[in-house]
């Protein structure tokens, strides 16, 4: 009988196959899956070109000030207040010496009673002797300008005050002390910063009295009297400077300043000789000493002469060749001078004023 054995052959087989199966079967682990790539984004396109939008245009912020340029700006600035403070400062100065105020530091006294003594009238010599003899740097100064070349071409030489000041004479005196004046006021220490221009001045105050003289001797107006008009004709510049001490020291680095003082200075000067008690005359002709349009039918005078004096000190002064216009000028049609008058009048200044420096001892 087969089929039994087929059919356990057939039942066998199942058990077989599941035997086969729980055996395991040694497989290698499989690898996760990559994931897979996320795809790119797509590429953007390029923005569109947009017109810019209109701007309103700012308005341009202004270039800083370079430091060199602000110091310049604040220079200008205090140089334009340092002068409209000085033009205040000779304002007043003149509204003070026309009220007869004149106050001039270490100006020495003794000038000022000589000049006083010598206005009376009914001075007797003794008296002036005494004045001048309280100052013997003063006595010293009068004797050796009594001994000069200018005051004694005969060579006769003086040692006594009374004939020492007998030979000069009022006027020479008064030229001689004012001169003694002008250097103690060149030698204060207080007045260091302006004895340069004190210089100046003065070496010009010469020339002036030097051409004034000169042209006098061809009028009738004494040579003396014209010879301390033309020394004393800076006396108003002479005034504002000494007083202008100690209020900038730039002042007289500014050409605006020296225009001012000779805009000032012949009404000032003026003012002080009035005070000093000189002749109106004397006073007068300082106060126009720059007017060139004068005209008058009278004869011409000590201010032709002083303005002429001016005139040709500049002149003077020039180094060459030396050429005079005088067209320019009233006065020298008014004193008859040509040309060649003033030629011989500047030889004539310029010989004399080495023995006028050796007599005013300066």
């Amino acid at each position: 009988m087969k089929e039994p054995a087929a059919a356990a052959k057939s039942a066998a087989a199942p058990k077989a196959a599941a035997a086969a199966v729980s055996i395991p079967t040694r497989v290698a682990p499989a690898r996760p899956a990559a994931p897979s790539p996320k795809p790119a984004p797509p590429k953007a396109a390029p923005p569109k070109a947009v017109p810019p939008k209109p701007v309103p245009p700012k308005a341009a912020a202004p270039n800083p000030t370079p430091p060199v340029k602000r110091a310049e700006q604040k220079t200008a600035e205090t140089s334009a207040d340092e002068r409209a403070s000085a033009l205040a400062f000779i304002g007043s100065l003149a509204t003070e010496v026309s009220k007869g105020t004149v106050n001039l530091p270490c100006f020495p006294d003794v000038v000022m009673r000589i000049r006083k003594a010598l206005a009376a009238p009914d001075v007797s010599l003794t008296e002036i002797v005494k004045i001048v003899g309280t100052e013997p740097r003063l006595s010293a100064r009068l004797l050796q300008a009594a001994n000069s070349a200018a005051f004694n071409p005969a060579g006769k030489h003086l040692t006594d005050l009374r004939a020492a000041i007998t030979r000069l004479g009022h006027r020479p005196v008064q030229s001689a002390a004012m001169s003694f004046a002008v250097k103690q006021l060149r030698l204060a220490p207080s007045l260091q910063s302006i004895s340069k221009p004190l210089n100046i001045l003065w070496e010009q105050s010469i020339s002036v009295a030097a051409i004034c003289q000169a042209i006098a001797k061809r009028t009738r107006i004494s040579p003396e009297e014209a010879f301390l008009t033309g020394l004393l004709h800076g006396i108003g510049r002479l005034y504002i400077m000494v007083r202008s001490v100690g209020k900038s020291d730039r002042l007289y680095q500014d050409p605006t300043f020296i225009d001012m003082i000779a805009s000032w200075h012949a009404a000032i000067g003026k003012a002080v000789l009035e005070n000093w008690g000189f002749d109106e005359h004397m006073c007068e002709a300082l106060g126009d000493q720059d007017d060139y349009d004068r005209t008058g039918k009278n004869e011409a005078d000590l201010t032709d002469i002083l303005i002429i004096g001016v005139a040709l000190a500049r002149v003077l002064r020039e180094p060459g060749p030396r050429t005079v216009d005088t067209d320019s000028i009233n006065s020298f049609g008014r004193l008859h001078l040509t040309a060649q008058n003033c030629a011989e009048i500047l030889r004539y200044a310029e010989h004399q004023l080495g023995s006028l420096h050796a007599a005013l001892g300066c």
